[in-house]
């Protein structure tokens, strides 16, 4: 019984032009970062980071960026490699082996459903807060998952359910049809954030910055804890490698270029929104932006934020659900899931993988309360961190012949320290979330060993 089998890499590139559209192209890859990314870090964890590291947070957002872009590197090199669909699962079945690889892929499963099921209960939030404005009010029993709201009774998150079912059903049409849809969703809430920027900078108070690190060094690491988890889902343009014109330019730039207009973001509206108001008083606050801009009285843009806080949300449980489906086609195709669900229909879509895993996000979306989503979402995607730096050394001493179109520079240091970062943060997870994903491996390991082990076409070969 050989755990350990790897995929022969020259045959993955060989035999890589399959039933996937190749239609997309740096720019469609640099969106689909965005649409990953910019969202949540600016409209919801913003205010409680600040709380933690005072004005120092640009520090944070900073560093946390670099953090990821650790990572992103490592991913780089990967893509432009190896431009097969399945990210970190693929990359770990030609590097370490296919128990790695199962692993992996099991852990972004949980990573990229959990995801759209948080980013569909905060987008939900913002979306009945648009509905208010205008009049309309939705049955509070349909408001938020059963407990989620203290004081009433709750049994079902509609508008979550129904932004899930409908980014499916939008992911049904195609590649194609779907990317123009999610990038001129990014093109609003990045509008709307640059305008943020640049309106808010007027309104500043410089005497809002001092002190600048009122907690010191640890206030800046500890809110790089918090915020680091808004960079979180950048990986997922690696996901598109089947389907992308060149991946060996485009992935690396898509990769790297979306993670640097957002880390910018990031700086940029978190040093606007200190200087406003005055750290202390993001407590409590579940929307910073809205708060930054009532107290500049600013109300028109508040409408705009409002509406790029819609899209944004919206446009991130797309890419997500995107994500999950590439990810489930690429493991169904290898053997270890059951068959149907690598099968496309005649738009090239992995059509079973997408409506089955959708509908299952949306059950979660309208069911879990947010809280119980997030950490779990952490612990999936810091463990492929984890995997794909330590695959690069491993790669490079085992397969020296391989061509290599992009390097991580100063290897192995920096894979190494993006372990020892992602380590770092693993470690700081609260002791529930442990368990969980224990029970979420364990049922990993029974799949694996009753059914995916058996029927692995690598075993078979």
């Amino acid at each position: 019984m050989n755990l350990f089998r790897r995929k022969n890499i020259d045959a993955m590139v060989t035999s890589a032009p399959g039933p996937l559209r190749k239609v997309m192209g740096a720019t469609d890859l640099v969106m689909m970062g965005l649409a990953a990314m910019v969202g949540t870090g600016i409209f919801v964890v913003l205010g409680r980071a600040a709380l933690s590291a005072g004005p120092g947070i640009t520090l944070s957002f900073l560093a946390a960026g670099v953090a990821c872009a650790l990572a992103a590197l490592c991913y780089a090199e990967f893509t432009a490699m190896i431009p097969v669909a399945g990210s970190t699962y693929t990359y770990a079945y030609a590097a370490i082996g296919e128990i790695v690889a199962w692993v992996t892929g099991w852990s972004l499963i949980a990573e990229y459903g959990l995801a759209a099921s948080s980013m569909a209960v905060g987008w939900s939030g913002y979306f009945q807060t648009f509905l208010s404005t205008i009049g309309v009010h939705l049955p509070v029993a349909l408001t938020a998952a059963p407990g989620a709201q203290e004081g009433h009774m709750t049994f079902f998150n509609l508008p979550a359910f129904a932004i899930v079912m409908l980014a499916t059903a939008l992911l049904s049409l195609g590649v194609r049809e779907s990317k123009r849809i999610s990038n001129l969703m990014v093109l609003i809430k990045v509008a709307v954030i640059v305008l943020f920027i640049a309106v808010g900078i007027w309104h500043v108070e410089p005497t809002n910055w001092t002190p600048y690190m009122p907690m010191g060094m640890g206030g800046v690491v500890s809110g790089a804890a918090i915020v680091i988890f808004s960079f979180l889902g950048f990986d997922v343009v690696s996901s598109a490698a089947e389907e992308v014109k060149n991946p060996q330019r485009d992935l690396p730039i898509g990769l790297l270029g979306s993670l640097v207009i957002c880390i910018l973001l990031y700086v940029g509206v978190s040093a606007v929104a200190t200087g406003i108001v005055p750290f202390m008083d993001f407590r409590g606050s579940d929307s910073p932006l809205a708060l930054v801009l009532q107290r500049a009285d600013i109300q028109w843009l508040a409408e705009l934020v409002l509406l790029a806080a819609i899209f944004g949300m919206a446009s991130m449980v797309m890419v997500m659900g995107y994500g999950i489906a590439r990810l489930v086609f690429a493991i169904s195709r290898d053997g270890l899931l059951p068959k149907f669900l690598s099968t496309v229909n005649h738009r090239q879509v992995p059509i079973w993988s997408t409506w089955l895993l959708g509908t299952c996000s949306a059950l979660m979306a309208g069911l879990l309360p947010l809280q119980v989503l997030t950490e779990l979402i952490c612990m999936g995607t810091l463990l492929a961190f984890i995997i794909i730096a330590a695959a690069i050394p491993i790669l490079r001493r085992t397969q020296r012949h391989l061509k290599r179109p992009f390097r991580v520079p100063f290897s192995p240091f920096v894979p190494l320290l993006s372990i020892i970062i992602s380590v770092v943060l693993i470690c700081s997870l609260t002791q529930l979330t442990w368990i969980a994903f224990g029970i979420w491996l364990l049922i990993g390991f029974v799949i694996y060993f009753g059914y995916s082990r058996r029927h692995s076409k690598l075993r078979r070969a």
